[in-house]
């Protein structure tokens, strides 16, 4: 009985001592900490292939960047500076539960090292209002300031990981949310946001014409960025990729990057 008894003691101590040593980053993701595109990729595929895009063919020129959360713990921003990459999002809000540990790290970071950055919100319509969601967004990090580095936030609209694809919203009560917090967004800062989905998702559950004020920024893991979601003619960025991390394109050169930070 002693022998089975100091059998589980020292079983029940090397448990507290691996759970001890281990990071965030390497532990079970936190309730609510869902990257952006995540669920894009478990519904739609394809976001772990390697991609090498061909840009749209009318865009002069284009600006390669990144988008990181929580997931990538701290970044080496020098890398991927050395990777060609000149603008990041980096995830600072999810519903109005969940905050970003490694914000800071992410946001100077990708700043310091001479990016332009930007940060987002993972959208969940089902918990609170747009507007509810946009007061959190701007007080954690989610604002927006005139310095000519910083890019309008961005609100990540995709699928419910948690339930129903549309989180039991009805198409008009889904696209009155987007605008409750494109509207705050607006309030607070003086820039609409950046709105972030794919067309599948969104034409199903959002399809509303937010084309004369908001920035679209699209998901699609393929070599060409297809049709675009409901009533945009053209995409601002696109995600293409998430491998080795979420890749994106902004379509413009970089003084066009410039002239949306800038506002």
């Amino acid at each position: 009985m002693r022998a089975l008894l100091r059998g589980a003691l020292v079983a029940a101590t090397a448990v507290t001592l691996l759970t001890a040593v281990l990071t965030p980053a390497q532990a079970a993701p936190a309730v609510d900490d869902h990257a952006m595109g995540s669920q894009i990729a478990k519904h739609e595929g394809r976001g772990d292939q390697r991609i090498v895009i061909n840009t749209d063919p009318s865009a002069q020129a284009v600006v390669y960047g990144i988008d990181v959360s929580g997931h990538q713990g701290n970044v080496d921003w020098a890398y991927w500076w050395n990777q060609g990459k000149r603008f990041a999002y980096v995830k600072a809000t999810e519903s109005t539960t969940y905050k970003n540990p490694y914000f800071a790290q992410q946001y100077n970071g990708s700043y310091n090292i001479g990016m332009i950055r930007g940060a987002y919100h993972f959208a969940l319509p089902d918990r609170s209002s747009g507007a509810t969601q946009a007061d959190y967004f701007v007080n954690n990090g989610g604002g927006w300031s005139g310095d000519g580095k910083t890019l309008p936030g961005a609100l990540d609209m995709e699928y419910n990981p948690y339930g129903s694809t549309c989180y039991g919203l009805s198409q008009t009560s889904m696209i009155n949310w987007v605008k409750s917090f494109s509207d705050r967004y607006h309030y607070r800062t003086g820039r609409w946001p950046v709105i972030y989905t794919s067309t599948s998702w969104w034409n199903q559950c959002a399809p509303g014409d937010f084309t004369s004020t908001n920035p679209l920024w699209v998901a699609r893991y393929s070599s060409t960025v297809g049709t675009l979601p409901y009533r945009w003619s053209y995409y601002t960025f696109w995600q293409y990729s998430s491998s080795p991390i979420d890749q994106n394109v902004f379509n413009g050169a970089y003084d066009r990057l410039q002239a949306l930070a800038n506002g």
